[in-house]
């Protein structure tokens, strides 16, 4: 495949959100910025040293390499482990994997750092570089289930006893439920999340899970359609996947004693040619119908949605709220499908991702701080029960949800539900009564360059600010509602129901490349009496509308917010957002509201009451 078609100089990756829309070149400086920024926020702590010392207590450090055989090659997989001071054969201790987030390695502070804090709690860990990454071998492969879950499952081979690293080294001190199967449970972030439900799905020895801020559906992620109909692809987001693309080719390949496994085709040398082909379709702006079927076939092959069913490990869910490359709906999509199978799983929605969102108090490894942070005790107490099988320990709630407006959690025995309706009015007011719906209609247009703006994925990591959100006059619609008399706390997944009117679009959506489908983006904004206006973590919801002629359904991005006092909410419709691309030439869009028709927004409202 050849290079994206867009210039990247936009991609936040896991602790630095980005800011930048577009750079006519990307230098070498910048990409190595953007691949150091791909370190999960969980830390930023140093990389281990032969032996370490914890707040519990001394750790040994011993760098390992393994050879395996995944996906058609044989390649080198590079780690550390991490052994804390007095476990040995009589005094055995259960064991955490984890790995690197994308662009990150075992080195990278970030990985180090989790293998380091728990080794200090008492757990031997396991520190690697994925596939692909830091010195180990293999292509990128997305955290395949058949290539990066069966080298995963090459390493517990090693926890267990049963394999030893490639100069000999053997272990016996990892607590075992019965011989070969070691008790192992798995930590890590965006990348380093998504591997843990891969190595689950093909190794049911697998324990316990706590994926972080990583994603449910590739297609989702990278290509989001929110509405219903997800056969229909979405708007290609191309800043992050293109940032992706640049991360993963500024790979390194000629340091000494590179595993060559790394080399794949000319132009696409890093990724195994299922990932190329998606990286190409997405950048053509083309969507021919057997393509893009393959495409999401693939997608979802190496994506959780394509094997929640096979996983059995008792799974804690953690997801940041201020994420637009994997928001909340990913989590809480992982999280259904889990429970539906019957597997044990709980969820928390904490204040940061790779958008940002960090605030004092929060899980930060570099701090130490997973006994006095909310997440880091409900991580520990998730291993006290499944790997130490203490099963006393209370786990915590079904969910919970970060409140920036007090500083603390709450707390749901489930995923709150849609609980209150308001209409979308002629005169562009939202009401909480049909009757109250005014006859009218309203227009906007389109143009052939992006006139709303949302984020930009990377400018922190490269040192430029990100303007503020905006829509321009003419290329949107907004309903809102009348000042709020008292707090509005809304916590889930809001849903709009449209119906629009487009010609332009109507006359070329069957024209058999999904391309030419209008194309629109919803979005909630928090209006403050004076009139500022704030999109409600910068998240949009993109859509590409299955049948313009018909009524459709828009799931939002999940929130939890708090509209206070005198602040109005407000609904958006935008023709066009500059992260995404677009609408293919001009469609004008109307939206007719009538009493016994009218558009609806429903709204998981916790508490509080609108109008």
């Amino acid at each position: 495949m050849s290079p994206p078609c867009q210039s990247v100089g936009s991609l936040a990756v896991e602790d630095a959100v980005t800011r930048r829309r577009t750079m006519p070149r990307v230098r070498r400086p910048l990409a190595t910025a953007l691949g150091t920024a791909l370190a999960v926020p969980l830390l930023a702590a140093a990389p281990a040293a032969a032996s370490q010392g914890g707040a519990q207590g001394q750790v040994t450090v011993t760098a390992l390499r393994f050879t395996v055989t995944v996906g058609g090659r044989t390649c080198a997989v590079d780690a550390d482990l991490y052994r804390p001071a007095g476990v040995d054969k009589a005094h055995p201790a259960p064991s955490v994997l984890t790995t690197n987030g994308f662009g990150g390695s075992k080195s990278d502070g970030t990985t180090g750092a989790t293998g380091k804090a728990f080794a200090t709690r008492g757990y031997v860990a396991l520190a690697y570089s994925g596939l692909g990454f830091g010195k180990s071998g293999c292509l990128i492969s997305l955290d395949d289930p058949g290539i990066d879950g069966r080298a995963a499952s090459r390493l517990i081979d090693f926890l267990a006893g049963t394999r030893a690293a490639d100069d000999g080294t053997r272990i016996d001190f990892v607590t075992k439920d019965r011989p070969g199967d070691p008790r192992v449970g798995m930590i890590g972030g965006s990348y380093g999340g998504a591997i843990q439900m891969a190595t689950a799905a093909v190794d049911h020895r697998v324990d316990a899970l706590v994926p972080m801020i990583t994603w449910n559906d590739l297609t989702y992620a990278l290509d989001p359609n929110n509405a219903a109909d997800r056969k229909v692809p979405g708007a290609f987001k191309w800043q992050w996947t293109n940032g992706f693309y640049l991360i993963g080719e500024s790979q390194p390949i000629t340091l000494p004693n590179l595993d060559p496994s790394r080399w794949g085709s000319l132009g696409c040398a890093h990724f195994v040619p299922g990932v190329c082909d998606t990286f190409g379709l997405l950048n053509s702006g083309s969507y021919p119908a057997a393509a893009t079927a393959a495409m999401q076939r693939y997608a979802r092959s190496v994506s959780p949605v394509g094997y929640l069913d096979r996983i059995e490990a008792p799974t804690l869910l953690i997801q940041g709220q201020t994420d637009t490359l994997f928001n909340l709906n990913e989590a809480t999509a992982t999280y259904n499908a889990l429970k539906d199978r019957g597997t044990t799983t709980k969820m928390i929605w904490q204040s940061w991702g790779h958008s940002g969102g960090q605030v004092p108090g929060e899980l930060n490894m570099s701090q130490g701080n997973l006994e006095t942070s909310y997440t880091g005790q409900r991580i520990l107490a998730w291993f006290d029960r499944y790997l130490r099988k203490q099963k006393n320990t209370d786990t915590g709630p079904a969910l919970a949800y970060y409140r920036d407006w007090q500083r603390g959690y709450g707390a749901a025995p489930k995923v709150p539900p849609l609980t209150q309706t308001v209409y979308l009015s002629g005169d562009g007011k939202l009401v909480d009564d049909r009757a109250k719906v005014a006859r009218g209609s309203r227009t906007y247009t389109n143009r052939l360059v992006p006139t709303s703006h949302s984020e930009s994925s990377l400018a922190d990591a490269i040192g430029l600010p990100d303007p503020a959100p905006y829509d321009t006059a003419g290329t949107y619609l907004g309903w809102d509602t009348d000042r709020l008399k008292a707090p509005v706390d809304v916590v889930g997944s809001a849903k709009a129901t449209l119906k629009v009117s487009s010609p332009a679009a109507e006359r070329v959506q069957n024209s058999g490349n999904a391309a030419d489908k209008l194309v629109l983006f919803a979005k909630l904004y928090d209006v403050a009496p004076d009139g500022t206006k704030t999109l409600v973590r910068r998240l949009i919801a993109p859509v590409r509308v299955p049948d313009v002629t018909k009524p459709f359904t828009v799931a939002l991005p999940g929130i939890a917010h708090r509209y206070e006092a005198g602040h109005r909410i407000e609904f958006v419709v935008a023709a066009s957002d500059d992260s995404y691309l677009g609408n293919k030439g001009i469609k004008p869009v109307t939206v007719v509201s009538a009493p016994g028709d009218p558009g609806t927004l429903q709204l998981p409202v916790v508490r509080g009451k609108l109008n």
